[in-house]
């Protein structure tokens, strides 16, 4: 018969293995994302931001812009293993596209209307 000590370091082995797989699965999630420009203006600016943050990251196009159609792929990953992201992509009109706590741990694309 195993000894309460012996017991208790067995399970709380177990739990902490189970937390490690846990994190290690949300660390390991591929955060490339897709984004689609199906507006029929010019993207000049993407922004993705931890849900955490309190203001926007820098600009993901940098000096590019995406055209009515184009679409490209970006790594939505800012270290922190975080999945929860708000988007902006703001139009050469003006006009700013925002959706908050997107999961790019689970989604492959997002498009802008």
């Amino acid at each position: 018969m195993r000894s309460l000590a012996t017991r208790t370091l067995s399970i709380s082995f177990a739990l902490a293995t189970m937390v490690l797989a846990f994190v290690g699965d949300a660390t390991a999630q591929d955060r490339k994302v897709v984004i689609i420009n199906a507006t029929n203006s010019v993207v000049n600016n993407f922004y993705a931001s931890n849900i955490n943050r309190k203001t926007w990251e820098e600009d993901i196009l940098g000096q590019g812009v995406l055209q009515p159609g184009q679409r490209v792929t970006v790594n939505i990953d800012d270290g922190s293993g975080a999945c929860l992201f708000d988007f902006r992509a703001v139009l050469a009109t003006g006009r700013r596209v925002e959706v908050h706590r997107v999961n790019v741990c689970q989604i492959s694309s997002w498009t802008i209307r």
